[in-house]
């Protein structure tokens, strides 16, 4: 009769560290989180560039997004994925997939980031036509400019009246070619602008078929966001105008994803603007009305878009 002998050593050692290798595979395979700044969206996908270079995060209806603010994080608040813009400092905790893309559980961010990201927005780029079109507005304001300075040299009494008013305008084109200065990484593929009564945060009937008509454009393109931006006239207290902003801003988005079908992992909205970057004087009826807006625009990364 043989007698049963005990493993080797070597045996034994082999099998605890397949073991370990298996635990410590399943461990990682579990999650992964990544700290950055997002300097890009195209579609569901945003790109963080992190300490280790960039990552694609794959955005979905079941990523939670957490504003976190407050010692230790205290006070959170639930925000939609549309608060993921570029610039935004993020925090994202998900698991890779086969493609090497970091699918996002969830993904946190401070409020003032949100600000700050809010803040640089402006760098966008035009395709082409729309260029030509601001251009054209420039040369209109460029040419009542100069029929103002030519009232004022035939009526030198009313000079100071006119003054405030030709600065306006001046600034108003100084802040468009600077815009154009500094545009960057993205090409604005359509642009629609919504205007409000005072006081009024619905949509007018009016605008559906220009909203819906950009909806369709958007999706001829490829990688495309959608960003909404809402204003306010200065009419009222500040925290009264920001709340009407972003109201208006998000009764457009629903818009879009009710009636247009764009899904929400597609746009980029901070919404709520205030009273920032104003259009015209609040100093009239109608510098108001046209202060009192939504802008939505199709937007495509230039390095999708190969320029």
């Amino acid at each position: 009769m043989k007698t049963r002998t005990n493993p080797p050593k070597l045996v034994t050692i082999a099998i605890i560290l397949a073991a370990f290798a298996f635990l410590t595979g399943t461990a990682t395979a579990q999650g992964a989180q990544v700290q950055g700044v997002i300097n890009a969206r195209s579609g569901s996908t945003m790109t963080v560039q992190s300490d280790s270079g960039n990552v694609t995060v794959l955005l979905s209806d079941n990523t939670q997004v957490e504003d976190v603010s407050g010692l230790f994080h205290a006070r959170k608040k639930q925000m939609g994925v549309t608060a993921l813009v570029p610039g935004l400092a993020v925090q994202v905790k998900g698991t890779y997939n086969s493609q090497n893309q970091l699918v996002a559980d969830a993904v946190k961010f401070n409020g003032k980031s949100l600000q700050t990201a809010t803040d640089i927005q402006a760098g966008v780029t035009p395709v082409e036509q729309q260029a030509q079109q601001q251009q054209q507005q420039i040369t209109q304001q460029q040419a009542q400019i100069q029929q103002q300075q030519a009232q004022l040299q035939q009526e030198q009494k009313v000079q100071e009246e006119h003054a405030e008013e030709i600065a306006a305008n001046k600034a108003a084109v100084a802040a468009v070619n600077k815009r154009f200065g500094e545009l960057g990484d993205y090409n604005i593929w359509d642009e629609v602008t919504v205007y409000f009564g005072n006081g009024k945060v619905t949509v007018d009937p009016q605008y559906d078929s220009k909203l819906l008509a950009l909806c369709q454009k958007a999706k001829t393109v490829t990688g495309y966001v959608i960003q909404v931006q809402g204003y306010a006239s200065k009419v009222g207290s500040a925290a009264l105008n920001q709340k009407l902003s972003q109201e208006r801003a998000q009764n457009v988005i629903d818009i879009l994803e009710q009636k247009g079908g764009i899904p929400l992992t597609n746009v980029l909205a901070p919404g709520a603007m205030g009273t920032s970057q104003q259009v015209a004087s609040d100093a009239t009826t109608e510098g108001q009305a046209e202060n009192r807006r939504v802008v939505v625009r199709v937007l495509q990364n230039k390095g999708i878009a190969g320029t």
